[in-house]
């Protein structure tokens, strides 16, 4: 069986990402009326920033070092999704008790505290990122999300060895 070629690797990952994007706003979000909670949102932009990886890989179609320059970034990025979903599973999981309580919205966040700040309350996370709303085989939707992430570690770890392969 061939590979594919590298711009073709990069079009089909740029593709996923489209697929998880069109899952979250059309079924999530406005079908199932879930609104997303801060994680969910950090996660959505993990998933446009590998994206945007993959789309600007698939236009600039470089070869060889230049593919594993972007392998590396598509499996760093996809680090940092993982870490994040893998610590809205793990609020998912605390017993009640020792739930965070709800805090303020992310848009609130975002416009009375510095940047950094902001960041570091999102990801220290919240009640309402805590709450499962939606299963499938067992998994919420922050367990399919680091799924996926550890998907496009895998994923981008390939590109970079076929990288040096060319």
């Amino acid at each position: 069986m061939q590979i594919p070629t590298p711009r073709i690797l990069f079009l089909l990952g740029f593709l996923v990402c489209l697929a998880m994007m069109g899952t979250a706003l059309a079924y999530f979000q406005y079908h199932l009326q879930l609104e997303p909670c801060p994680l969910c949102i950090i996660q959505r932009v993990v998933v446009m920033s590998i994206a945007a990886v993959l789309l600007v890989a698939t236009l600039h179609n470089p070869s060889g070092w230049g593919i594993r320059v972007y392998g590396v970034l598509v499996t760093l990025v996809a680090m940092t999704g993982a870490s994040i979903a893998g610590r809205h599973v793990w609020l998912q999981n605390l017993p009640p008790d020792q739930v965070p309580e709800c805090g303020p919205g992310l848009d609130y966040i975002l416009e009375v505290f510095p940047l950094s700040e902001a960041v570091r309350m999102v990801l220290h996370g919240s009640g309402e990122c805590a709450e499962v709303l939606w299963r499938f085989l067992g998994l919420s939707i922050p367990g399919w999300t680091l799924v996926a992430f550890s998907g496009f570690i895998i994923y981008g770890l390939f590109i970079v060895i076929q990288g040096s392969r060319r």
